[in-house]
């Protein structure tokens, strides 16, 4: 199955986590990974050059961290240009039946205030949900999805096995049931 790591931090170099998880998915050489922030600094998206890709992959992982309970604005501008109408829905909309999406996401937030009694009032998977629609409207499969929290408390081993997680994630992870 060959997989696409679509990620999307608006700044890698300041980034500890996204970083070492993208350096770990170099390693694994299977994996093409496609940093949008590095490829787009202006923010003008080749939506034929994405499209292609997308086309190219059976798998699409959407990596960053969660801003604002949501995506940075690079990768929602993104799904805005590049799952057209007629491309990925609608008439002979077609080019992303079939596909599996999913996310990988770093939050600040501990996993506990990612609770509907916690600090945050909701939890990881309600704030994905919008990634889970937009799969099920796009005819794509939703795949778990992988999350490490609580980001500034992060021990250098806590990193190095989130590092390993990640990767073990992508290689087993399932589409869920009902979706």
């Amino acid at each position: 199955m060959k997989t696409l790591v679509v990620v999307a931090h608006p700044n890698m170099e300041a980034s500890r986590v996204n970083k070492a998880w993208l350096e770990e998915l170099k390693k694994q050489g299977e994996y093409t990974i496609h940093e949008i922030y590095k490829a787009y600094p202006d923010e003008n998206i080749d939506v034929a050059k994405e499209q292609a890709l997308v086309e190219a992959h059976d798998r699409i992982i959407f990596q960053f961290p969660i801003f604002w309970y949501s995506a940075p604005a690079l990768l929602k501008k993104w799904f805005d240009t590049v799952l057209q109408y007629g491309w990925a829905f609608g008439p002979e909309g077609d080019k992303t039946t079939g596909k599996q999406f999913g996310v990988a996401v770093s939050t600040y937030g501990t996993e506990e205030s990612y609770q509907p009694t916690g600090f945050n009032r909701f939890t990881i998977e309600e704030i994905l949900r919008p990634f889970e629609a937009t799969a099920h409207f796009i005819s794509a499969t939703y795949l778990p999805h992988f999350t490490l929290n609580d980001v500034s408390n992060l021990t250098d081993e806590r990193l190095a096995q989130s590092s390993a997680d990640y990767v073990q994630h992508l290689k087993s992870v399932k589409p869920l049931a009902n979706v």
